[in-house]
């Protein structure tokens, strides 16, 4: 039987960002994120470091070029494919630097491209503070499109559900793995990338990566905090763009349990203090 993507096993891999100044948006990252940059092409930068790689290409700001999964191999993939084909899921060929031949990608509702793949063993080696590409989450008009998009044709699980007094749905958080979540979606007022997020592990690198951004005089806009949905620690820093960008630690697991649900409070974002509300 075709198997969805949470049964299959995707990590985060790599993401792309559009940005109007590539280069200096890669500058950024190589400083603020400890990552090497490559210029690839006249608008193409690639930013790498341990666990850790990120794309920029040029265009608007605030917006995903590409989101790009990893699962334990080909066979793996195959039975994902499959299971997206039956979903009556578009699917197209993609051109992925970082995956072996095979990769596919799909479009979510608000047309951000989806890539899965398996990733090529990487050779390099890197230095620096722990950080691991984990997730990415979205700005939309429509949770629910996400919903039922993410869970109930590529087979992600739901987490858990933020929800306005009325029912409604402000956030959700799926998962693809062990990991409480692997992508989300905030009801906002724009389309496009809210935040992308770091996991460092544990709570002494976020003191490090706090270490760090003030030497590079780079000030925090959120946190320290710890996320109800998560039980996450957090840190928050924007990049030239403003683009969020987010370092976690201590991520909850999760193996099977409820989907729990959550007002929309700010309380629930930050359960230590102040919490930025989306909608």
């Amino acid at each position: 039987m075709p198997l969805g993507a949470a049964q299959i096993g995707f990590d985060l891999h790599h993401l792309t960002l559009r940005s109007p100044s590539p280069e200096r948006l890669a500058g950024f990252y190589g400083t603020a994120m400890d990552m090497k940059i490559e210029r690839v092409s006249g608008l193409e930068w690639r930013c790498a470091g341990p666990d850790r790689k990120l794309g920029i290409v040029e265009g608007p700001a605030n917006t995903l070029a590409r989101a790009a999964y990893t699962c334990r191999g080909k066979e793996a993939l195959s039975e994902f494919r499959a299971h997206v084909e039956r979903q009556d899921v578009a699917v197209t060929s993609a051109d992925n630097a970082y995956f072996d031949d095979g990769c596919f990608a799909v479009s979510d509702p608000d047309g951000n491209e989806i890539v899965f793949g398996v990733a090529e063993p990487d050779a390099s080696q890197f230095n620096g503070i722990a950080g691991a590409l984990q997730h990415v989450v979205f700005a939309s008009f429509n949770v629910e499109a996400f919903r039922s998009f993410y869970c109930d044709k590529l087979g992600f699980s739901l987490t858990d559900r933020v929800l306005h007094d009325d029912g409604s749905l402000a956030t959700c958080f799926f998962t693809s793995n062990h990991e409480h979540h692997t992508l989300a979606c905030f009801l906002a007022d724009r389309q496009g990338i809210d935040h992308h997020c770091y996991e460092a592990g544990e709570w002494n690198y976020i003191r490090d990566w706090c270490d760090h951004f003030a030497d590079q005089d780079i000030p925090l806009v959120w946190g320290p905090g710890r996320h109800g949905p998560g039980n996450n620690l957090f840190a928050f820093v924007n990049d030239p763009d403003g683009n969020w960008v987010e370092v976690s630690a201590e991520l909850e697991t999760v193996r099977g349990r409820p989907v729990k649900d959550w007002p929309q409070s700010e309380r629930t974002l930050n359960l230590w203090g102040n919490g930025i509300l989306r909608s």
